[in-house]
């Protein structure tokens, strides 16, 4: 079998489908073509955030995690491994991680890594296409003709990170919020805001220069899309959001809720969290803070924030576009192309969003695909858990309003008696779930695949 991509989606896939003992060749394009946002050539590179998202059942993305523990995931085990204090957040030292992804796809028996671009896709063997929303020109040429369709597109950003030692910690101080499971004086830097110095902000970054865009990307620039028409909702940039009204931030990425400004003993107005980016924790990350704003104006307004005044910028936050294919019709719930079966698709190309959707599709796309060479029918994922409401989603939303899909309660099937909290009814979504998926797995314990 062929897996098309390096990224966390091919390397969950190309793993679980060896682990079958099917031969995998796996296809990195990079180091010898790069993309324009990754900076090493290394695998399961995290390009955007450091973060996996949350570690809690009763949250969307920590439920997706506990369910890929109970499936066996590489990459999951890999983060654990390079965890970072992120209180309830997993937050990994970003090199540590693909290192160890990269070592265990390397050393794999039934695991063959060319550092090459495929063009073209295999008409007569099983491929699976996690090429990730960077796909290269020629490949997604391809992957149009075999589609029959135009490439659908979003706009993606990824957010600043500074140096630790640049940062004012007399203004600044270190919490997570509501001091949930800190360790040490909190595992977040905060740098609140009083209600002017907000306001200010605002109004600066709203006055911000932003890159211009390529040709191709020229959509962008038109007034329907002053409120972020194009762009993917769950990963805004900043100054998109801004421009949704004066307030959208301090409801947003800088809510200061559960935090206490150490200098007044009060609840600043907003407040912007940094987290840990590497294991040295030399490097921070501006949470929520994705942009397109240039980088020399990144370094004057960000700059405005109290406790960045003499921020260092180790990396500019950046925009660029995501490729991906309109799933339904085209996909079914085994992320299986309906008209060519021996073509499966899996990661952000697939239509998901976020790096549990990643890691979940890349391993739920090499168990059907190692399946379907060997002749027997996987088991279907049940509904009620999150990777099956997404393979859900995936293969029946409704085409024309298709949209990248992350972890949420939201796909979920309703609950048969909700609870009134929304804390609670997490919880059920929660128990329903590995139940569901604990039971399935006992059910099908014969499975060789399972």
């Amino acid at each position: 079998m062929i897996v098309i991509g390096g990224g966390l989606a091919g390397c969950e896939a190309a793993w679980t489908a060896a682990n079958q003992g099917i031969r995998t060749v796996i296809f990195e394009m990079r180091p010898v073509k790069m993309t324009g946002a990754h900076t090493t050539s290394r695998l399961a590179e995290l390009v955007c955030s450091n973060s996996l998202g949350s570690k809690l059942s009763d949250r969307a993305s920590g439920l997706f995690k506990e369910e890929l523990r109970i499936l066996g995931s590489l990459l999951v085990k890999s983060a654990e491994a390079a965890a970072l204090p992120a209180g309830n957040a997993l937050a990994v030292d970003r090199d540590l991680f693909s290192e160890s992804v990269e070592a265990a796809i390397s050393t794999h028996p039934n695991i063959t890594l060319i550092r090459a671009e495929m063009t073209e896709i295999p008409s007569d063997l099983p491929v699976i296409i996690a090429s990730g929303p960077l796909t290269s020109d020629a490949l997604s040429r391809a992957v149009s003709q075999l589609t029959g369709e135009e490439n659908l597109f979003f706009f993606d950003a990824i957010a600043p990170v500074i140096a630790l030692d640049s940062i004012n910690m007399e203004i600044a101080f270190r919490a997570s919020r509501y001091d949930r499971e800190e360790t040490g004086d909190g595992d977040y830097i905060n740098c609140p805001f009083s209600k002017e110095e907000y306001e200010t902000f605002v109004d600066t970054l709203l006055s911000g220069e932003r890159i211009v865009l390529k040709s191709f990307e020229a959509a962008l620039q038109s007034d329907t899309n002053k409120n972020g028409k194009y762009f993917f909702e769950g990963c805004l940039p900043v100054e998109i959001l801004a421009a949704r009204g004066k307030d959208a931030l301090a409801f947003g990425p800088l809510r200061p809720v559960g935090l206490r400004d150490p200098r007044t003993g009060k609840r600043p107005w907003a407040a912007l969290q940094l987290r840990q980016d590497n294991l040295a924790g030399d490097q921070y990350n501006m949470v929520g803070f994705q942009t397109n704003l240039k980088y020399s104006e990144q370094q004057r307004i960000f700059r405005t924030i109290p406790g960045l005044e003499n921020a260092v910028f180790e990396r500019y936050g950046q925009m660029h576009r995501n490729s991906y294919i309109a799933a339904p019709g085209l996909l079914n719930s085994k992320l299986q192309m309906i008209q060519h079966p021996n073509v499966f698709f899996a990661g952000q190309l697939a239509g998901v969003e976020g790096y549990m959707g990643n890691i979940g599709t890349g391993l739920i796309a090499g168990l059907n695909a190692a399946s379907w060479i060997q002749g027997i029918d996987f088991p279907e994922i049940p509904s009620e858990t999150m990777i099956g409401s997404m393979l859900y989603y995936l293969s029946h939303a409704n085409k024309e309003s298709f949209q990248p899909v992350k972890a949420n309660f939201g796909i979920m099937p309703p609950l048969k008696e909700p609870a009134r909290s929304k804390q609670e009814r997490a919880k059920q979504y929660a128990s329903r779930s590995l139940s569901a998926l604990q039971q399935c797995r006992m059910t099908n314990s014969q499975s060789s695949t399972f």
